[in-house]
């Protein structure tokens, strides 16, 4: 029996009607006001689209469930003498609201396990790629290919009603989720090592598994892959990932298609690719300055230098987010615990003492704090994934747990076709003529 299937049927089942009943009643209660700079703005601050799993507090950051980083951190389960929280634990409190037991932990680790064999032809896919092929086109394209193996899909065109579409999406959700590992690491090693993928071992955790399959059997890497593919896994729906995710999901594509949109937006340099920008620019700043020790000084000079040339300083600034990004605070964490004589963690700690103060003397920046893509790079590059464009990979495996869950609760509440109203900049025009705004 699937124990965290039957949980969230029975809580989606409930929700559901309340929700439908919710909306009938207040259906013309005033939400959010939109104001002109937010049409242009990207629709910044809207408040426009349900997201169950997680929200995000520009002063405390990212919550799941209403739990922050540092909470989930001592409540969730650990992998056997380990100090990192499981991203399985995270997956089952995102999709039915409760903290899991070590047992229904290990229960989903072992599902996962039963669930990841690749399809061969995804590998074909992947081998057709030139090797120097974006690591993300590889993993968008091998997800997409994966469409053939929809449940939501063949239970679809045979006429199923309505009310089951989570539990197809749900076997889809499982399945993807299981295989991500497999298939990431597969690029890794085809594009940069001997193509050798290890085993899954069926005693190890998701995020064990993932790291072995890279070719990294390092405990401490290990449990940093378990901390960063918690702490990646969601930011609240209004993300671009997210947001594509849900966007693509509420036209009822099956979950391959829907997560592989997702993957599309994390690609860009403004989302998921900011942390090879972070780890490019920390390692110029080295070489430019000819030491692999620069003091604050010398960091704040180079700084300065980057801000003179008209380019931001990477991974400061968020968004949201207007203190410390916790997700930083959580890697910055493991790092002191486990590899504060590094060099290279060592800079990244000063540029974190350097760089606000310089932004805020610049009187215009509403947020010079430090996001998640400011430390993840300097960890992972010294645990030997030097490869920058891959790093992109990694968040879209951990992505998957926040949007999966998401996307499972879209189909449970019935949620519609997502399709807000646009204008053009003549309409807009009319419109402050005849002082028709508010």
């Amino acid at each position: 029996m699937d124990i965290l299937k039957e949980k969230f049927k029975a809580l989606a089942g409930a929700m559901r009607p309340e929700v439908k009943a919710m909306t009938k009643e207040n259906r013309n209660k005033i939400v959010s006001q939109v104001e002109l700079w937010q049409l242009y703005g990207g629709a910044r601050g809207v408040k426009c689209l349900v997201w169950e799993t997680s929200e995000l507090d520009p002063i405390e950051g990212i919550r799941f469930r209403g739990y922050s980083i540092p909470q989930l951190r001592d409540l969730l389960p650990k992998f056997k003498g380990g100090d990192e929280p499981m991203p399985e634990a995270l997956f089952w409190l995102l999709l039915v609201n409760e903290i899991p037991t070590e047992e229904q932990v290990r229960w989903l680790s072992a599902e996962w396990n039963r669930r990841s064999n690749v399809p061969d032809y995804v590998y074909k896919i992947i081998n057709a790629f030139p090797k120097d092929t974006h690591p993300m086109a590889q993993f968008s394209a091998a997800i997409s290919s994966m469409k053939n193996e929809s449940v939501f899909d063949k239970r679809y065109n045979e006429g199923m009603h309505k009310t089951e579409y989570w539990d197809a999406t749900y076997e889809d959700v499982m399945n993807l989720i299981a295989r991500l590992p497999g298939i990431a690491a597969y690029i890794y090693r085809r594009a940069f090592k001997d193509g050798h993928v290890a085993p899954t071992e069926p005693d190890l955790d998701w995020s064990g598994n993932f790291a072995n399959k890279l070719g990294i059997s390092s405990e401490k890497f290990k449990e940093f892959m378990r901390l960063y593919l918690t702490i990646h896994a969601d930011h609240e729906g209004g993300n671009a990932s997210a947001h594509t995710t849900h966007l693509v999901g509420s036209t009822l594509s099956d979950s391959y298609l829907t997560f592989a949109s997702g993957m599309n937006a994390l690609a860009g340099p403004l989302h998921g690719a900011a942390t090879q920008e972070v780890i490019r620019w920390v390692l110029e700043m080295i070489e430019s300055l000819g030491t692999n020790t620069p003091n604050k000084e010398q960091i704040k000079q180079y700084v300065q230098k980057t801000l003179d040339e008209g380019r931001v300083i990477p991974g400061y600034g968020h968004a949201v987010l207007r203190e410390p990004d916790p997700r930083f605070l959580a890697q910055k964490g493991f790092a002191e615990r486990n590899l504060s004589d590094n060099d290279l963690i060592q800079t990244v700690w000063k540029i974190f003492e350097v760089v606000p103060p310089v932004l805020q003397s610049l009187g215009k920046v509403k947020n010079p704090w430090p996001n998640v893509d400011a430390h993840s790079g300097a960890i992972l590059y010294n645990f030997g994934l030097k490869e920058f464009n891959y790093y992109t990979v990694m968040f879209g495996v951990s992505r998957a747990i926040g949007v999966l869950a998401a996307l499972c609760w879209t189909r449970a509440l019935g949620l519609p076709l997502e399709r807000p109203k646009s204008v053009t900049t003549k309409w807009v025009k009319e419109q402050l003529k005849n002082n028709a705004f508010g």
